[in-house]
């Protein structure tokens, strides 16, 4: 460059955008901004965003301070930050998080210098505006089942009818005691009926028992409002209402057993066997307690009853006990399900009688179930692992319920997550990963990666014990891996599982499977603790790019129990579609993908009920809910 030396041209150079220290021999280039972000007039703007500016040359670091570099909302309203500086870049990062759908104007002032002292020539100014609301961080429970159901015109309930519901999902049951959110109303009348509403944990159900008779060939509404709202405070996403008719007279058919796990008499039982109650017709929930349903240690009812847990099955009636601890071996035992299960109707369970005999025992063995729990302690929390090679979320309805999801790598492999381990500081989670208002999944559990931590809100992840917990996950998977590949297996596993149904075993194919011709059915028979191993030598593929399907389970069936070993490209594909529900956990050699990115602005989920766990590639997923068993 020409150098200028002297007065008149001094001032000169200064225009032309060079500045002369001291009008002496050295020149000193004055500085600009290259670029921002957010760029200028961007919109939906997260608002946890931090805002940057890149000079065009290294810059004094003491003037590039909240001063020189300010961010401000309507009417000029100082926005409260800190600003750092390093290399070429000038990060200002709000003290709270930005409003929603609000205009900010970001100012780089001319105190901002070179080293040399030489200013912007002017102002550099910039707009962006936030996000207008928040997106919704996860789907809206559902109504899966009512009892009654939906009359036809020939069909009618007894008058001491009680009236339940089952939801998709666990619900908030402070939003479902009392009735308002829950009527029941004759029609022509506009007086709800009395009675009681409670809500059956065990069985994702609201129950309402009528405190008096219905009335006799009467037309009744039963309706659910919106009030309603999952454990993860989402609301029902519209008004679920449904009509039945009443009969001349109540229903005084009590309820009975059809079959018991273990059945009676039965020996060498499991010491960790869940033992199960299958009924003739539906059971009102609320009424299978550990003060209904008990097992004792002995030949008898007497004595303390075995502590346990309690849950129901409401689609296949099925009522299961499973013992806090494992069994004592060789030993008898009683179970007996009491007069105090009652159906919907309130009528008490009949005992004392049989097939099956109600109370009933059964002699343990020495030795728990075959095979034994295959998932390590610290990878059964997962659910979703990446390997070394991360997981990445695409759209708006991801959500991780119950476990968390890990990777060896480091946190920026993490792409559209955040989870909840820090409160939640106005609507933004504080340790966010690569987040945007197009790809927001929630973990409702923990993110385990290597460093660095992901934001400076979080700086308790992303560390080395993070580090050392994903990389245990990833062991455990691996043996996990092996274990379930090395099992003897008990049948052949056709290519083709569309359509057809499968009982517990471990079943093996060398090469490829698909379920894309209809839907998996797993039938337990009535056992809850029936397992299935998959063991697939190369590809799984779960429905097509133009329809999903699905694995139900039958007869007692658990999502917990279902394993699917993948050892071949291309892994695992999912409902490439999107929609669909796959059940167990997939632990694949190579990566796995649920639903694909032409999904990503599609309100269509696709449900995991278990665990997606890549050993040596990426986990994808679009628009997916997992949950863990």
């Amino acid at each position: 460059m020409r150098k200028y030396k002297t007065g008149f041209v001094c001032f000169l150079a200064t225009l032309l955008v060079a500045f002369v220290a001291g009008c002496g021999q050295e020149t000193v280039i004055v500085p600009s901004v290259v670029s921002v972000t957010p760029a200028l007039g961007t919109t939906d703007v997260i608002i946890n965003a931090t805002v940057t500016a890149t000079f065009s040359q290294a810059m004094s670091a003491a003037s590039i301070n909240t001063t020189t570099f300010t961010v401000a909302g309507p009417g000029g309203a100082a926005v409260a930050g800190a600003v750092t500086y390093s290399g070429t870049v000038a990060t200002f990062t709000p003290s709270a998080f930005l409003a929603y759908g609000t205009i900010y104007t970001a100012t780089i002032t001319t105190g901002a210098t070179s080293p040399g002292g030489a200013h912007l020539i002017t102002n550099y100014i910039w707009t962006f505006t936030t996000i207008a609301t928040q997106p919704a961080l996860t789907p809206a429970p559902t109504v899966i089942s009512t009892l009654p159901v939906t009359s036809p015109e020939n069909v009618t309930v007894p008058l001491n009818q009680v009236v339940s519901a089952t939801f998709s999902e666990p619900m908030s049951s402070a939003t479902i005691a009392g009735t308002t959110n829950f009527t029941l109303m004759e029609l022509g009348s506009e007086t709800p009926v009395a009675g009681q509403v409670e809500y059956a944990a065990s069985g994702n159900a609201v129950v309402f028992q009528p405190s008096v008779s219905l009335a006799a060939g009467a037309t009744y509404t039963a309706t659910i409002t919106t009030g309603v709202e999952s454990q993860a405070g989402v609301a029902l996403a519209s008004l679920y209402a449904w009509t039945f008719k009443t009969g001349a007279a109540g229903s005084f058919t009590q309820p009975g057993l059809v079959k018991t796990i273990p059945a009676n008499l039965a020996t060498s039982v499991p010491l960790n066997q869940a033992i199960s109650a299958t009924f003739t017709e539906a059971m009102n929930p609320l009424t299978l307690t550990t003060t209904t349903f008990l097992l004792y240690q002995g030949s008898s009812l007497s004595g303390t009853p075995i502590p346990a847990t309690i849950t129901y099955d409401p689609i296949n009636f099925i009522a299961t006990l499973k013992p806090t601890a494992l069994l004592t071996a060789s030993t008898v035992y009683t179970v007996t399900v009491t007069t105090g299960a009652k159906d919907l109707n309130g009528n008490p369970l009949l005992v004392n009688i049989g097939p099956p005999p109600n109370p009933w025992t059964f002699t343990t063995g020495t030795g728990v179930v075959t095979p034994p729990v295959v998932l390590g302690p610290t990878i059964s929390l997962f659910g979703a692992l990446g390997g070394g090679a991360g997981i990445t979320n695409q759209g708006i309805h991801t959500v991780i319920n119950n476990g968390g999801i890990a990777t060896t790598g480091a946190s920026t492999l993490i792409t559209g997550f955040h989870d909840t381990t820090l409160p939640i500081v106005g609507v933004v989670w504080p340790c966010t990963y690569t987040e945007t208002t197009l790809n927001v999944g929630q973990v409702n559990g923990v993110i385990d990666t290597a460093p660095p931590p992901p934001t400076v809100n979080c700086a308790d992840e992303g560390t080395a014990h993070t580090m050392a917990v994903a990389t245990e996950a990833e062991l455990e998977a691996q043996t996990a891996y092996v274990t379930l590949q090395g099992l003897p297996s008990t049948g052949t596993l056709a290519a083709e599982l569309g359509g057809t149904t499968i009982y517990p075993g471990v079943y093996k194919n060398a090469s490829s499977v698909g379920i894309t011709l209809g839907n998996l059915t797993l039938d337990a028979r009535g056992d809850p603790n029936a397992t299935w191993v998959f063991q697939i030598g190369s590809s799984l593929t779960v429905g097509t790019p133009t329809s999903s399907e699905s694995v139900t389970l039958t007869n007692g069936a658990q999502a917990g129990n279902v394993y699917w070993a993948v050892g071949g490209l291309p892994g695992a594909v999912i409902n490439y579609g999107g929609g669909g529900i796959m059940v167990g956990t997939i632990i694949s050699q190579p990566g796995i993908t649920v639903s694909s990115p032409g999904q990503s602005t599609s309100a269509t989920v696709t449900t995991i009920n278990g665990r997606v766990l890549a050993l040596n590639a990426s986990t994808t997923m679009v628009n997916t809910v997992i949950n863990v068993p």
